[in-house]
């Protein structure tokens, strides 16, 4: 018998270490050749790392969490017979990796119950008759975690429309149950501690650089968009077999418009050199909330796609960045965010900049609300709009107030008279 050192290989340009974020083996279990053993997450990829040869692991070289320097013992393996001696340190997956983004703004809900309707509904939220004839009940993590304080049995709860379970239907199964002798009380649950580990360690490091380096501002402009909805309609209405439009293209084809009046916006700051790069190319970060956390897939050359390109690209990096498939290329690279929480986007957010850009803007909820307008006559008559208010955040180093304010006004005119985003 003898002993196999399997060291962590250098597996990525410029990789100095990786962190543990799975195990696949413990000590004392048997391995053959080509089993995995551990998941190592770089700051561009998790990559699988796989035996070279076959035998009883023996040593394990740390705990989930751990960060390993390239080169230093990751697992000992005794095999039987000499060491082969041309055996590989490691293997790299064939496939491609799973990637990892460039954490997005911590302004992002950790979960929302709604999906943005900047992004692709997530099918698993509506009930199919296969579903509802199996009693499966549907609701996303924020609305069980309510049931479940509340000592509710969602199976007892009926949901209004779809299938779906929602905070309304708690609440009126609350109301319809009280003086029932329902207690919604309920015996409190354990406290839980967990790691902070890959996807979820990597997004709070990052936010905290970006906070601890870069001197935030934020700016917010209500916005009229009553004319954009209607022609955001009229352009469904008549889109035969191209994609359907949410409010997202519309917004990246108004901002693209602009961004050569205003190049400080379209930016990446490296502080350590000292140097801005104003890019002529918008590569739109788009933040997404997945399952793992917030991921932020990028729109390449979103200024040269029109909208219906850009709502193909918006679903297609969307569904990518949740199912996992989003390629190392496709989350990383942006020179400018966008970020919303959609239905609970509430009046202003103050999102946090993807560093080492310099801006990220925030769309937030639609409301409508009576105000006045011209009647035609030199008067005005008071008429239902859709408004809302669009934040941006900007680096103080490199964007003044005044531009970013111009900006912000300047989209504001393009977003309240629509027919000039189909014009050059």
């Amino acid at each position: 018998m003898s002993k196999f050192t399997f060291n962590l290989p250098d597996i990525g340009e410029g990789i100095a270490e990786a962190e543990i974020v799975d195990w696949h083996v413990k000590v004392g279990d048997t391995v053959d050749e080509d089993d995995q053993l551990a998941d190592m997450m770089t700051d561009k990829a998790t990559v699988e790392m796989e035996s070279p040869v076959a035998g009883k692991v023996i040593e394990v070289a740390g705990e989930v969490g751990d960060t390993i320097a390239i080169g230093s013992m990751l697992v000992v393996i005794e095999v039987a017979g000499d060491v082969p001696g041309d055996a590989p340190e490691a293997r790299e997956e064939v496939s491609e990796p799973t990637p990892v983004p460039e954490p997005g703004p911590a302004s992002e809900a950790e979960a929302v119950e709604e999906r943005i309707e900047f992004e692709v509904p997530d099918p698993t939220l509506v009930a199919t008759p296969e579903q509802a004839a199996a009693g499966k009940v549907l609701a996303t993590p924020a609305v069980r975690k309510r049931a479940r304080d509340l000592g509710i049995d969602l199976a007892e709860v009926k949901p209004a429309t779809d299938g779906r379970v929602r905070h309304a239907d708690l609440d009126a199964f609350l109301s319809y149950n009280a003086g029932s002798g329902f207690t919604p009380g309920g015996k409190a649950r354990d406290d839980e501690e967990f790691k902070v580990i890959g996807l979820r360690k990597r997004i709070a490091q990052n936010m905290a650089e970006s906070k601890r380096n870069i001197p935030h501002f934020s700016y917010v402009e209500e916005v009229d968009v009553s004319e954009l909805e209607e022609m955001r309609a009229d352009l469904n209405a008549n889109r035969g077999n191209k994609p359907k439009l949410t409010m997202l293209p519309l917004m990246i084809t108004a901002i693209c418009k602009l961004l050569p009046q205003f190049p400080m916006i379209n930016a990446r700051y490296d502080d350590a050199a000292g140097i801005v790069t104003r890019h002529g190319a918008v590569h739109l970060g788009m933040a997404t909330q997945t399952e793992k956390g917030l991921m932020v897939p990028v729109i390449r050359d979103a200024q040269a796609k029109n909208l219906w390109q850009l709502a193909h690209e918006i679903g297609r990096l969307a569904s990518a960045a949740r199912d996992g498939s989003a390629k190392s290329g496709e989350l990383s690279g942006s020179t400018l965010t966008i970020t919303s929480l959609g239905p609970l986007g509430g009046v202003a957010t103050t999102p946090v900049i993807n560093r080492p850009e310099v801006a990220i803007i925030g769309p937030n909820r639609i409301i409508e609300r009576p105000m006045y307008v011209p009647d035609g006559n030199g008067g005005e008559r008071v008429e239902k709009r859709k408004l809302m208010n669009i934040s941006i955040s900007c680096d103080h180093r490199v964007v003044d107030g005044y531009d970013a304010a111009s900006f912000i006004q300047e989209l504001k005119k393009l977003i309240e008279t629509p027919v000039l985003l189909l014009t050059d």
